[in-house]
């Protein structure tokens, strides 16, 4: 095996992952024919900046526009504009911006056509109440999805009944202008009906099968929306509907596609690769443990992969809040991962989030290897007890191995990377 130091391995990992969703790359392959009439750029999402910015340096003609994204992730555009809201939890420039983004396309023919530039995060960027509810009412609904521990595809399924702009609407109210959507995947499975809760995609998902997830979730919402969500006025329209007969979809970057960059530059530094999957949902403590066990099998047996090896996977966990600490998804994982493999050495990993920030702090994620846990230890905190609190940020502060690159302009879910020496 070739000699690397493994943070800064690992960070090479996360770099090529990234640099393979980049919309500077990506972009370029998918554009549409240029129309008749008006070209009208929309999106929205953690990555929608830098993929505008992308779209105006090869687009061959006359374009306008307006997209929302996340606040410090805007990028440098001449002729389209962007807006910054807050995410996770939707503030008044959301609204706002969804507000604009529903007049922009208003009053368009059947010769124009609205490009979407559609990423992860877009859910919460765009805050758009259905009649009859309000924004505290949305926020509400938002606080109580990410405390659930629903996976992110019953979260969006809720969300698009309860907006007037996702779950197609956006797309729906551009009518008769064709709309081509471009897509940056963070769903695991890569349904892009399901990524930012499909402002311009529809789906099939239904009110009931929003209302089983909020029943099964345990769900406390104000009466107003569940009085919304059990009336028809909730209903989506279907992929059917005429109004998007000459839309297309594009997915454009997704974790599949990183993941499989990252394999490709381990093996080019002279290191096998395995990717487990990039679709894994559940618990992030306990896919945490479950990677920690496969981790503590090769390094013990040399099985079921030969040492030396990166492990790699991908998909989104969930949180559920049981207490009131800092973190995020993929530092709860790693804390977990690291109890796992307490006092093991020769095994490193790091977990992040692709768009630059797990959670609402300044990382991406944290590094964890067999000497964290005692490390704490040194440094006063008890790492079970930073996991039971939910507390994971903290606890690898206290260590100094937090990672935060920075938003890196582009949103393909979670990376957890995991070299065994």
């Amino acid at each position: 095996m070739t000699e690397v130091d493994p943070k800064l391995f690992l960070i090479s990992i996360f770099n090529a992952a990234v640099a393979a969703a980049d919309p500077q790359r990506t972009i370029k392959d998918h554009l549409p024919a240029r129309p008749k009439g008006r070209t009208i750029v929309i999106g929205a999402g953690k990555g929608s900046a830098q993929m505008a910015a992308a779209f105006e340096k090869v687009w061959d003609g006359p374009i306008e526009g307006l997209v929302v994204t996340r606040y410090g992730y805007g990028a440098a555009c001449r002729r389209i504009e962007i807006i910054e809201a807050a995410h996770p939890v939707p503030d008044a420039a959301g609204l706002e911006a969804s507000r604009r983004l529903l007049e922009k396309v208003q009053g368009l023919t059947a010769d124009d056509l609205v490009v979407a530039l559609i990423s992860g995060g877009g859910s919460a960027l765009l805050p758009s109440p259905a009649e009859g509810l309000t924004r505290a009412d949305e926020i509400a609904v938002n606080e109580a999805l990410l405390a659930s521990g629903a996976p992110i595809a019953a979260m969006n399924t809720i969300r698009k009944h309860l907006s007037s702009i996702k779950g197609g609407r956006l797309a729906a109210a551009a009518y008769p202008a064709k709309v081509v959507s471009l897509v940056v995947s963070d769903i695991p499975g890569d349904d892009p009906a399901l990524v930012a809760s499909g402002p311009t995609v529809p789906d099939v998902g239904s009110r009931e099968d929003a209302l089983a997830s909020i029943a099964a979730y345990g769900m406390n919402l104000p009466v107003s929306v569940m009085a919304h969500i059990n009336s028809p006025a909730a209903d989506a329209p279907h992929p059917d509907d005429p109004r998007f007969s000459r839309n297309e979809v594009h997915l454009i970057a997704s974790a599949g596609v990183s993941l499989e960059a990252a394999a490709a530059e381990a093996r080019y530094q002279g290191i096998e690769a395995v990717i487990l999957s990039d679709s894994i949902e559940g618990e992030a403590r306990e896919v945490g443990g479950i990677h920690a066990a496969i981790a503590r099998e090769v390094a013990t047996r040399n099985r079921p992969f030969a040492k030396p090896v990166l492990i790699l996977s991908g998909g989104e966990t969930t949180v559920t809040l049981r207490a009131k600490g800092k973190g995020g998804r993929n530092s709860e994982f790693l804390l977990a991962f690291a109890i796992g493999i307490s006092g093991m050495a020769g095994v490193y990993a790091l977990a992040a989030d692709t768009d630059g920030i797990d959670g609402s702090e300044d990382n991406a994620g944290a590094f964890a290897d067999g000497s964290t846990v005692s490390r704490m230890r040194m440094a006063g905190v008890d790492a079970k007890a930073m996991l039971a609190g939910n507390n994971a940020w903290t606890a690898f502060n206290a260590v100094g191995d937090l990672f935060a690159p920075g938003p890196t302009g582009t949103n393909v879910n979670d990376l957890r990377a995991i070299l065994i020496k």
